[in-house]
C-alpha cells in the first residue's frame, strides 16, 4: 500500500493539473453517501467535529476521516486534521493512505478555482482573502491557475495571522498586503474568497457590486455564516453539492427565513463543469458556496495515486 505524504501530494497535484483534470473526473458517476457528522464536546473550548466521508466510483473507492477542532487556534495547531484511505472497490484491497489535510486543502482550493473559472470575469485580477488559515493559504495559488491574479489582500481578525500569510504570498510571487478595513477590501476586489469558521456574517451585501465573484468556503454547519442575507439574495448562487442547502448556515438560515428558495440556486459544480460559459458576468454578482463533497476527495486522490 502506498503512503503519500503532504509533500508527495504537493508534487503530484499542482493546481494547473487539478483545475484541468478534476472537471473531467467529477462528471463521472460517483456514489457519495451522506457524510457522517458528529459533535465532539471539549470542555472550555468550542465543540469539535468528526466527519467521515465515503465515496466510490468505477472500481475505486475511498473514505476520509476529518477532525475539525476550532480550539486548536490557541494551540497554534491546524484546525483540520484528516487522513484518506483509497481502496479497490472490487476487491476491497487498500491501495493508498494519503495525507488528508493536504488532500482536503488542495481539492478545496482547486474546486473554488474551477468555479471561479466559470463564474469570475475574465479580467479578474484582484483577490481578497477573508481568513488566514490552512485553506486560505492555498487559495491564491489555486486562483492563479485560472486567472492572472495581480494583487492579494488578506483580512483576518488576528492581524499577526494576516501578516504571516501575506509574507508567504509575497514569497510565492504575489503582490500582497494586509486588509485592515473589510468593507473597503470587499469593494475593491474582483474575487472575494472566505475560508473561516465564523458564526457571524463577514461579507455584507451592501458592499458588493456587479462583476464580482464571491466564494464561501469555510462554513459547513448550520450555525456558521460568512455572508449576510443581503449578499445571498443579491447574488446568483451556485453550490458544490445540493447538500449545502441543508448543511450550511449561509443557505439554511435565509431559506428558513423565506428569503431564499431551492429553485433560486442556479446549479452545482457538476453543472458548471459541463455547461458552457456563463453570459453577462459583468452585470452579475456570482457566488459559489461549497461544503466539500466526498466525490471531490475521491477524484483528487485517484489523480494523485495515478
Amino acid at each position: 500500500m502506498q503512503n503519500l505524504t503532504a509533500h508527495d501530494l504537493i508534487e503530484r497535484l499542482p493546481y494547473a493539473l487539478l483545475t484541468q483534470q478534476l472537471p473531467k473526473l467529477l462528471q463521472g458517476e460517483t456514489t457519495s453517501p451522506q457524510r457522517h457528522v458528529h459533535t465532539v464536546q471539549n470542555n472550555g473550548e468550542p465543540d469539535a467535529t468528526l466527519l467521515m466521508m465515503p465515496a466510490w466510483s468505477q472500481g475505486v473507492g475511498g473514505v476520509k476521516i476529518v477532525n475539525v477542532t476550532p480550539g486548536n487556534a490557541r494551540r497554534n495547531l491546524p484546525a483540520v486534521t484528516a487522513s484518506y484511505l483509497l481502496f479497490d472497490a472490487v476487491t476491497g484491497e487498500h491501495m493508498a493512505l494519503l495525507d488528508g489535510g493536504e488532500l482536503t486543502a488542495r481539492r478545496t482550493a482547486a474546486v473554488a478555482a474551477i468555479a471561479a473559472d466559470r463564474l469570475a470575469a475574465d479580467g479578474a485580477r484582484h483577490l481578497l482573502l477573508v481568513g488566514s488559515g490552512r485553506i486560505a493559504s492555498e487559495l491564491a495559488f489555486a486562483y492563479r491557475a485560472v486567472r492572472e491574479i495581480e494583487t492579494v489582500q488578506v483580512f483576518s481578525p488576528t492581524t499577526a495571522n494576516a501578516e504571516k500569510l501575506v509574507s508567504a504570498l509575497k514569497a510565492g510571487g504575489f503582490h500582497a498586503e494586509v486588509c485592515h478595513d473589510l468593507a473597503v477590501g470587499v469593494a475593491k476586489a474582483d474575487i472575494i474568497a472566505c475560508a473561516t469558521l465564523s458564526q457571524e456574517p463577514l461579507i455584507k451585501g451592501e458592499c458588493l457590486h456587479a462583476g464580482q465573484h464571491v466564494a464561501l468556503i469555510g462554513g459547513y454547519l448550520k450555525d456558521m455564516r460568512e455572508a449576510d442575507d443581503a449578499a445571498m439574495t443579491r447574488a446568483d448562487i451556485w453550490v458544490d453539492t445540493y447538500a449545502a442547502m441543508s448543511e450550511a448556515g449561509d443557505l439554511t438560515q435565509p431559506i428558513a427565513a423565506g428569503l431564499l428558495h431551492h429553485e433560486m440556486i442556479r446549479g452545482t459544480l457538476s453543472d458548471l463543469c459541463t455547461s458552457g460559459p456563463i453570459e453577462g458576468l459583468a452585470d452579475k454578482i456570482t457566488l459559489f458556496k461549497s461544503v466539500g463533497d466526498a466525490a471531490q476527495d475521491l477524484a483528487a486522490a485517484s489523480l494523485a495515486v495515478g
